[in-house]
């Protein structure tokens, strides 16, 4: 038998959508803005950065960078993102989501800013400051990931609370498409301000001085989303949920969401004293009752966001290789420096607008009604189909007539990568854990993810090469092409599904129902023997 929920959870859990879930969503949304922009705007400079630093007179090619430069500037803001994944999870907890939901801010905010005016007398120097504060950028942006979906999670009523947080990854689709949209306007201007002759024609006067400032300005318009939200996030209260149930403020709790909810509720403390003295409330992470308890959840969180950011963030680092093979990228030589930028931008934000977008926000217009088990297992079964579709074939979809397919194809994969795991493995760890251990798991399972994301980002980098040394990128060993790539990224989709077994449907169950932080002892019984606690049928 369930105890009786406290009167403040309770209702949070049955409030009516209003204002302050609005509020949430774009305050925690901005930071997820800002999280894609910068993660992925990196991909529009590549190939500048190439040609600015790493010139080589007379040679047929113009300039790119080596590979380790390469895997550096692309990997290590993962890597960043992967420590600030861990180290903000655990502080969530201790301290609570507000006091370090500010702290990640300001760390976005002066790292985009510094990337943007990285220095040096040298290409190594340059490139050395630009890695240095593009690290501290992904360990702001990495404690955004579990604050941010910890807190929306918890202000959430439980009947649209799947949408909500979707809704807040959902921002990520534009901050994709508006690291493009910047690509496009910024290369546009310098294009049109100082002409420049292609590669072919004149390979030094190809890349003007003034490209140095094209992609330094790119990297710096991130901070402005998220400076503009940062009063407001210091404005929001303290989750009830984090309060009462890990503080123990039941007094705090009542006071804060009597504001946000414009009711009277009452301080609860004998509740809070029993819930907070019941020894089930009170196991640790490296404990035997939370491996009883979450370890199965906690395998099908950090494997199914492991795969699926293998293939996500692939994907998104070789899109430009991809559009130069199959032609929507002419060749690199017959383009002055400035333009090649305006074509990988406008490729990109093409494919953002077209499936990446509309697939986060046909998550958060179904979420509540399909559930997360149903739509993880659906886009990971469509992004396996999609990707052997497009490997198997391969050389079709390389033909001239073919290559619209071939874009429709890859956008499908985008579609249902956003309208599937990649938006589910984001709100399923915010839901299913208990209070006290919520942001540390979800960190753990975002951090997983963003393990994969380096495997994808380092590993397809040399993968993706040609099998032929003559048409590789210099200074790359031939790899085994883009078609057995996508072959590989296709099974890694498939484990992706069975794995997905692992997790839990949460869909209309208020939070402390899916932890049994409001149960006897019965009630747990009952929830570790429920099948459908791992496997929805």
């Amino acid at each position: 038998m369930a105890r009786e929920q406290l009167a403040v959870l309770s209702a949070l859990d049955a409030a009516k959508t209003q204002w302050y879930h609005f509020t949430a969503i774009v305050i925690a949304g901005m930071g997820f803005f800002t999280d894609a922009y910068d993660l992925f705007c990196i991909s529009l400079v590549t190939k500048l950065l190439g040609r600015i630093y790493y010139h080589v007179d007379g040679a047929p090619k113009p300039g790119t960078l080596p590979p380790n430069v390469a895997a550096a500037v692309n990997g290590v803001a993962l890597v960043g993102t992967l420590v600030g994944q861990l180290f903000f999870g655990w502080l969530g907890d201790k301290m609570g989501r507000k006091k370090v939901y500010g702290l990640t801010l300001i760390l976005m905010v002066v790292s985009s800013i510094a990337s943007g005016l990285s220095f040096g007398s040298s290409a190594k120097g340059v490139i050395a400051t630009l890695c240095f504060f593009r690290f501290w950028l992904g360990f702001g942006i990495g404690g955004d990931y579990p604050l941010s979906a910890t807190i929306m999670s918890e202000y959430a009523n439980k009947k649209t609370r799947g949408a909500f947080i979707a809704a807040v990854f959902a921002m990520q689709g534009f901050g994709i498409l508006g690291g493009g949209i910047v690509g496009l306007i910024v290369s546009a201007a310098f294009d049109h301000a100082y002409k420049a002759p292609a590669y072919s024609v004149d390979a030094a006067a190809s890349t003007v001085p003034q490209a140095d400032y094209v992609w330094r300005i790119i990297l710096m318009v991130g901070a402005i989303p998220a400076a503009l939200t940062y009063y407001w996030r210091m404005k929001m209260p303290e989750t009830a949920r984090f309060t009462v149930l890990v503080a123990k403020k039941a007094k705090q709790a009542a006071a804060d969401m009597s504001k946000v909810l414009n009711m009277d509720l009452e301080a609860e403390e004998d509740k809070v004293i029993k819930i907070s003295t019941d020894r089930k409330n009170s196991f640790g992470l490296f404990s035997r009752e939370f491996l009883k308890r979450h370890g199965l959840h906690l395998l099908g969180t950090t494997t199914t966001w492991f795969l699926l950011d293998i293939a996500f963030y692939s994907q998104n680092l070789f899109q430009k290789d991809i559009f130069t093979a199959i032609g929507w990228i002419p060749k690199a030589a017959s383009m002055n420096a400035i333009h090649e930028v305006y074509k990988i931008a406008r490729a990109q934000t093409l494919i953002a607008l077209c499936s990446t977008v509309p697939g986060y926000w046909f998550t958060v217009a179904l979420i509540d009604i399909m559930g997360r088990f149903a739509i993880q297992l659906m886009g990971f079964f469509f992004m396996t189909v999609f990707m052997f579709a497009l490997a198997i074939p391969y050389h079709h979809w390389t033909l001239e007539p073919n290559r619209i397919g071939f874009v429709i194809m890859y956008s499908l994969t985008f579609f249902f990568a956003n309208f599937g795991p990649n938006a589910t493995t984001f709100v399923v760890p915010a839901e299913i854990f208990p209070a006290r251990l919520r942001s540390t798991c979800h960190g753990i399972s975002a951090a997983a993810g963003k393990a994969g994301a380096i495997v994808g980002a380092f590993g397809f980098l040399y993968a993706a090469q040609s099998t032929d040394p003559a048409k590789t990128d210099a200074g790359y060993p031939p790899g085994i092409g883009v078609r057995y790539s996508l072959i590989m990224l296709g099974v890694i989709n498939f484990f992706g599904m069975l794995f997905t077994l692992l997790v839990p449907e949460s869909k209309g169950k208020s939070l402390e129902e899916l932890t049994g932080e409001n149960g006897d002892e019965n009630d747990e019984k009952q929830i570790q023997m429920d099948p459908s606690r791992t496997v929805p049928i």
